[in-house]
């Protein structure tokens, strides 16, 4: 099946957007990336999540990602609608922060495996589902998150994951469930106790579980 799986490379497209042609791996540079997908212009789910996206830049370049959506409709179709989705996010005038991809033809939607079946527009064909694909600095697929096009995503969540993501791939932690920033994490199993005690000198809790196994946290 077409697709993408997580630690693959992210394939380096080339495609028209907002901002011009443009080649995925030379616009991400060095840094983060985050693609979002969406079924098609003017349909207000997605009018919503552009404007919250929008809102949110610059939680996305504090932490060093470049944002970039999808949709299947043409540019000049996009360059139209984001002057709906900036006056949605009372900012009527201003450009829309980041490029939006025409995907046309679907020949993205259908490489990275984007496409809802379940959801067609009025010429019967299937709608792009509500894909993220975060994309670290070695362009390798760090987070994939598929929601159907009926459902709206949550850009809180999505930040949240960006920097458990950021965290995890310097620190040999991972982070519990509901975590935020400035919160516990886990010291991965695999690290021995020697080991964790030199990386956190400021100590570690550990909690001893009825199996006998134990959980080491650490702020």
């Amino acid at each position: 099946m077409p697709g993408i799986l997580l630690g693959e490379l992210f394939p380096n497209f080339e495609a028209d957007t907002t901002s011009g042609r443009i080649k995925f791996h030379d616009f991400l540079g060095d840094s983060w990336g985050i693609l979002f997908s969406h079924p098609a212009d003017y349909t207000p789910v997605c009018t919503t999540e552009l404007a919250r996206a929008a809102k949110l830049t610059d939680e996305f370049k504090k932490r060093g990602v470049k944002m970039i959506a999808l949709s299947i409709d043409s540019v000049e179709d996009h360059k139209n609608w984001s002057k709906d989705v900036m006056a949605y996010a009372n900012e009527a005038g201003s450009p829309l922060p980041f490029p939006i991809i025409a995907d046309e033809k679907r020949e993205l939607s259908v490489q990275l495996g984007m496409l809802d079946p379940d959801e067609r527009n009025k010429a019967g064909l299937p709608l792009t589902a509500r894909c993220v694909f975060v994309i670290g600095p070695d362009k390798k697929l760090k987070l994939s998150i598929l929601y159907p096009a009926t459902t709206g995503r949550n850009f809180d969540e999505i930040l949240r994951v960006i920097d458990s993501l950021q965290l995890t791939a310097q620190k040999k932690v991972a982070t519990p469930v509901d975590w935020k920033p400035g919160e516990k994490v886990m010291v991965v199993p695999s690290l021995p106790d020697s080991e964790a005690t030199a990386l956190f000198p400021n100590g570690v809790t550990t909690k001893e579980m009825p199996s006998g196994k134990k959980h080491v946290e650490v702020l």
